[in-house]
């Protein structure tokens, strides 16, 4: 039985955004997970949760000169 570390792949899929890539989740735990490190990390992501799972893009900051 392969065991997968929840923490380890909100990791990777906090990682994505950060680098400005979508990220897909399609457990509820991971889901939950996920959008609790992005409020603490303060991250600007639009939601597009479905019966199937929930897609995470972010959204550019845009830098006022």
């Amino acid at each position: 039985m392969l065991v997968i570390n929840r923490r380890r792949l909100r990791d990777v899929k906090i990682a994505q955004l950060k680098e400005g890539k979508i990220a897909y989740a399609e457990s509820a735990e991971l889901i939950r997970l996920i959008k609790r490190s992005i409020e603490r990390e303060n991250l600007h992501v639009y939601y597009d949760e479905t019966n199937t799972g929930c897609w995470f893009t972010p959204i550019p900051t845009t830098k006022s000169s």
